[in-house]
């Protein structure tokens, strides 16, 4: 008797994942290895491992990867200031890198040779996954059911349906469809009402973040520490990025800070509309931001606010394990060695303003900056500098008064 092959399937336990793992191994006969990754997800993960094996999984594994997230995938970004399309502060793209990083990891322990994934045909997330099991293991097979001609389970609905064929517990019915990815750093809603733009999100699908009609009506202030552009303080007291993020969600979260409503473009081509719940992450990406407006030198801030768009596509597009990120990296971290102090923000009905903020490595002069006039600036220098460098303008308005006559 041949030995069955084994995959390693991305498991979540959301709707997708449910149905696949069965259909794994009845249209393939694998041996399927559920992996989850606990990425702060809340209690989402609760009883995925006594679902998974009772779906037809060998085994099922559970990693604890958040402090990994926070540190070599959120910071960086984080550092890099990458915001893709000025909203979407790529929550679900960033996470995506390290769960197949696992994945391949796991499929060499437990001598699979394949890897799965449970991302749509029309979606993102099927290159996030599918590049990085190239880049870090070509050999390994990928199995994509949603994109396999056998699979014909062609929608959410149909799904819910091989569901309750197959007695699969899942908590979406065809009246809560929404399609949802949870973790430490944000969660993203989509599909149903969502798909038409004209539509606006109704109160309920918020998650970790209040309506902001129904936030408090006084503000909360937060002081976020920073040491080389790494959050490592709140409220003047030393803090992990874990408990950091947790803590910033829950009071932004109160605030309705964070809710970003999207139509973005999609890396495979169409428009897709997307409402995030970023409550958390915004209130660090404007610290940080404000930050870096004291510490960074004109050049320096200019030339990085490209990087960002740059580095904002390699992680929409899944090309976290490329040299193009390691090297943006790099620059990156040259950047950041002064961007160290403490920002305030205030927290107010769907707002993150900023509250003061100062460093010691802050390149902001007031004697500089004052509308009065002192010895260490000689107004009369700028004369010389505005004519020469307005010099092409001037030459382009002669010769154009020239062509007129």
């Amino acid at each position: 008797m041949a030995k069955k092959e084994k995959v390693v399937l991305a498991y979540s336990g959301g709707l997708d994942t449910s149905v696949i793992l069965p259909w794994l191994k009845e249209t393939y006969g694998y041996e399927v290895i559920a992996f989850a990754a606990e990425l702060g997800q809340g209690d989402e993960l609760a009883g995925i491992k006594k679902k998974a094996l009772k779906s037809g999984a060998v085994k099922c594994i559970i990693k604890d990867l958040r402090k990994e997230f926070v540190e070599d995938y959120i910071w960086p970004m984080l550092k890099a200031g990458a915001v893709y399309e000025n909203g979407y502060l790529l929550g679900t793209s960033i996470a995506r890198p390290l769960i197949a990083k696992y994945q391949v990891d796991v499929a060499h322990a437990e001598g699979a040779t394949a890897v799965s994934h449970g991302a749509t045909g029309k979606g993102n997330d099927q290159v996030r996954f599918e590049l990085t099991y190239m880049a870090l293991d070509p050999t390994l097979k990928i199995v994509a059911p949603w994109k396999d001609p056998k699979f014909t389970l062609t929608s959410r609905e149909a799904a819910v349906d091989y569901a309750k064929k197959h007695k699969i517990p899942i908590e979406q019915s065809k009246k809560k469809i929404y399609s949802r990815d949870r973790n430490l750093w944000h969660i993203s809603h989509e599909g149903a009402d969502l798909e038409d733009p004209a539509n606006e999100p109704k109160d309920e699908l918020f998650v970790i973040s209040r309506p902001v009609s129904k936030a408090p009506n006084n503000p909360d202030y937060v002081t976020v520490g920073f040491r080389e552009g790494v959050p490592v303080k709140l409220n003047g007291r030393a803090i992990d990025g874990v408990k950091l993020i947790e803590q910033l969600n829950e009071i932004g979260g109160k605030h309705g800070v964070g809710q970003a409503d999207l139509v973005e473009n999609r890396l495979v081509g169409m428009k897709s509309r997307g409402v995030y719940e970023t409550p958390g992450g915004t209130i660090l990406m404007t610290a940080h931001r404000a930050l870096e407006m004291l510490t960074l030198d004109r050049e320096t801030m200019h030339y990085k606010q490209q990087v960002a768009l740059k580095y904002a596509e390699l992680v929409y597009y899944g090309q976290w394990f490329c040299q193009l990120r390691n090297a943006l990296d790099a620059f990156v971290n040259v950047t950041q060695r002064n961007v160290t102090g403490e920002v305030r923000l205030k927290l107010f009905k769907g707002s993150c303003g900023l509250a003061g903020v100062k460093s010691p490595k802050s390149l902001y002069r007031p004697d500089l900056a004052s509308f009065k006039m002192g010895a260490e600036y000689n107004p009369t220098d700028a004369t010389g500098f505005i004519r020469l460098f307005g010099l092409p303008m001037k030459v382009a308005g002669i010769v154009s008064r020239t062509n007129k006559k």
